[in-house]
C-alpha cells in the first residue's frame, strides 16, 4: 500500500530561502513541495489551489504579512497545519501567530534533517514547540499578563490527570510519548486532550501547550 506524500507550501518573500527549503524538503521521499509563495495573499490563493497539508509561513513580508495570512487560513474549514518560519525565536509576532492557530514555529537555521522531521511531526497533528524557545518567547513578550491570568483561571478547572497531560503537551510530546510517560493508552490520551481543548477554549494542541507555559506549569 502506498502513502500519499505530505504536501508542503513554503511562504517567504526571500527567493533564496524558498529555494533552500525546497531543496531540503525535496530530498525526502515522502514530502512534496507543491508551491512557493512570496506574500500572505499569494499564500491564501495557493492554499486553495494546492491543498497543502503543511504551510511553512514567514511572518514579516511586504503586502499581506504572514500573521494576517495565518489568521485567515486557519479560519477556513479543513485548514492546513501552519508552522511559522522565524529568524529569532523571541519574536512577539510568532507568539501572536501561535495564538492565531499556528501549530508551532521553527528557526530558518534549523538543520536539514531536523526540518524534515519537524514537517513530519506537524503533518501528524503534533506541536512544533521547543520548551526552552517557548519560555524565551513568552519572557520577551510585554503583552502576556492577560494570557497568563486567563490560563491560570482555566487550568484551575482541570483534573490532576488532565493537568499532567497538559504539561506533556507543553513539552511538545506526542500522544504516544504522553501515554508512555503516564502509563496510558494513546486512545485514552486522545480523549484527555480532546476534553482539555474544550475546557481551555483552545483551538489546537499548540494553544493548549501555550496555556501550560503561560500558567507556569512548564519547568516548575
Amino acid at each position: 500500500m502506498t502513502t500519499d506524500p505530505i504536501r508542503v507550501l513554503i511562504v517567504d518573500d526571500e527567493p533564496m530561502v524558498c529555494a533552500h527549503l525546497r531543496t531540503i524538503l525535496g530530498s525526502a521521499a515522502d514530502i512534496e513541495v507543491v508551491g512557493l509563495a512570496h506574500d500572505g495573499a499569494e499564500a491564501e490563493r495557493d492554499v486553495l489551489r494546492h491543498r497543502p497539508h503543511v504551510v511553512l509561513m514567514d511572518l514579516r513580508m511586504p503586502g499581506t504579512d504572514g500573521l494576517t495570512a495565518t489568521e485567515r487560513i486557519r479560519a477556513r474549514p479543513d485548514a492546513p497545519v501552519i508552522v511559522v518560519l522565524t529568524t529569532f525565536d523571541a519574536d512577539e509576532y510568532v507568539l501572536r501567530a501561535l495564538h492565531a492557530g499556528a501549530a508551532g514555529f521553527l528557526l530558518k537555521s534549523t538543520p536539514p534533517e531536523d526540518l524534515i522531521d519537524l514537517v513530519h511531526v506537524a503533518a501528524d497533528g503534533h506541536t512544533v514547540l521547543s520548551p526552552e524557545a517557548t519560555r524565551r518567547l513568552l519572557a520577551a513578550s510585554s503583552a502576556e499578563q492577560r494570557h497568563r491570568d486567563n490560563a491560570r483561571r482555566l487550568i484551575a478547572g482541570l483534573t490532576e490527570r488532565e493537568t499532567q497531560v497538559l504539561i506533556c503537551l507543553g513539552e511538545g510530546l506526542s500522544n504516544a510519548q504522553i501515554g508512555k510517560r503516564l502509563f496510558l493508552t494513546e486512545a485514552t490520551v486522545k480523549g484527555y486532550v480532546s476534553r482539555m481543548l474544550v475546557k481551555l477554549d483552545c483551538a489546537n494542541r499548540t494553544q493548549a501547550g501555550l496555556a501550560a507555559h503561560n500558567a507556569g506549569l512548564i519547568g516548575r
